[in-house]
């Protein structure tokens, strides 16, 4: 594992890419390449793992995936820009991009080159979440353990709870030295050059979006200022760096504004801000019976669509697009195995990539849908009692802190079919 120190990445040279490459916005719009760009993608958090030649890494598995799902239509993948160490932590990402603050692993830096140069031969584009408000990669709970000195609270182990750990991760949103270790990393990344392509990170075109994290929160009435001021001024931050590139929040919506509608609003009113997103999570959100999920699916879409409208509605406001850039449920009798049934998720997919082809018909705002999450020919481990991941395990789309295969779309899976199917149709309204 090569060691790189914060600010050693050389920033001289890099290769000119015309203005008219990038996603920009436009009237409410994704413009890409003088055209409205619609997509159905998916999450792929883990894709710079798998790129890394260190431990972890599979670069075959990567391209291989890479083909299936660019044959499936899928040409925008929203991606973990980091993950924070230290390595071996419960319920964490590892190994970690960012070892200790300001101090990066080479090969998870080279496995994210190696993965945008095989996306850039693709003509994908990528969504790059660079801070996490929850624990499963580090993100504000190990930049406030960073600055304090303080040991994380990791929710259900040593008999800690989630309000313990999201008052903990809460504390970021208030802590200038935290927050500065992250500014560090946004400026480190941005200026990156791409070891195999020679393009530094702010100058090319496969990276379509800046997202700020995946799913801030404030976690209290009390922190909705101090939230609301984090979010102006690191996408002001951004945009001073790299003013080419989409900056949007990794919001879930209002659920994440503490059921505010208007500071969801305001966060997303910023100059600096390009576009909206929102998550839904039917069965997390207890929208959906466990015990009943067949029966109660229809009642959850209900639920789905009029949340879906709220968002949209407050895009209406800004003239601005919004994407649905995180939703997913598990296999039916939450079976973890392949070929076990999806009938209830794939309703639920049927549903949301139909409101992306509606409005990629009608000129809408709703611009896209990254469905999570895409495990490809990753294997879970569901012979095992616990299906937690563990170290040499294959990396899944589910996280860490959640059973694998829970949310995992495998390429067998009838869902991808369901995915081929509306890209199909809204590949061809691009033409």
């Amino acid at each position: 594992m090569g060691i790189l120190l914060l600010n050693s990445c050389g920033r001289q040279g890099s290769t000119n890419v015309p203005k008219n490459d990038f996603i920009t916005v436009k009237e409410g719009q994704f413009i890409r390449n003088g055209k409205p760009y619609y997509y159905i993608g998916t999450n792929y958090w883990y894709g710079a793992l798998l790129g890394s030649k260190g431990k972890g890494g599979n670069r075959e598995r990567l391209q291989k995936e890479l083909d299936l799902m660019k044959a499936n239509g899928i040409d925008n993948l929203r991606i973990l820009a980091g993950a924070e160490g230290p390595n071996g932590e419960p319920r964490r990402v590892s190994p970690a991009m960012q070892i200790r603050q300001g101090i990066y692993d080479e090969d998870l830096l080279e496995g994210l080159d190696f993965l945008l140069n095989e996306m850039t031969k693709r003509n994908m584009v990528a969504i790059l979440f660079i801070n996490n408000a929850w624990e499963w990669s580090g993100g504000f709970s190990q930049y406030v353990s960073w600055s304090t000195g303080d040991s994380i609270p990791y929710p259900e182990v040593n008999g800690k709870t989630w309000g313990e750990f999201m008052a903990f991760s809460g504390r970021f949103l208030n802590d200038e030295k935290a927050k500065s270790m992250f500014y560090k990393h946004i400026e480190f990344l941005l200026n990156r050059k791409n070891s195999i392509n020679g393009v530094l990170y702010k100058e090319d075109p496969t990276i379509m979006t800046w997202e700020i994290a995946n799913e801030p929160r404030a976690f209290s009435n009390e922190n909705k200022m101090a939230f609301d001021a984090w979010i102006d001024s690191t996408a002001t931050l951004i945009k001073r760096i790299d003013p080419s590139h989409l900056v949007t929040t990794g919001l879930e919506g209002t659920w994440g504004c503490e059921n505010d509608t208007a500071l969801y609003e305001k966060i997303h009113s910023h100059t600096n801000i390009d576009y909206l997103t929102m998550h839904i999570w039917p069965y997390n959100w207890s929208w959906l019976n466990p015990k009943d999920m067949t029966g109660t699916i229809d009642s959850a879409l209900i639920k789905v669509g009029e949340y879906m409208n709220l968002q949209i509605s407050v895009a209406k406001k800004l003239n601005k697009p919004i994407v649905f850039e995180e939703f997913g449920l598990p296999r039916d009798g939450f079976a973890f195995a392949k070929g076990t049934p999806v009938t209830t998720r794939d309703k639920y997919y049927d549903f949301s990539f139909s409101e992306v082809l509606k409005n990629a018909k009608s000129n809408g705002l709703l611009a896209g849908a990254n469905f999570w999450t895409f495990s490809g020919i990753g294997k879970p481990n569901a012979d095992r009692t616990d299906n937690m991941w563990k170290d040499g395990d294959d990396f899944l789309g589910d996280p860490p802190q959640e059973a694998q295969g829970l949310n995992s779309v495998f390429i067998e899976d009838p869902t991808m079919g369901i995915v081929k199917k509306y890209n199909d149709s809204i590949i061809g309204l691009r033409k």
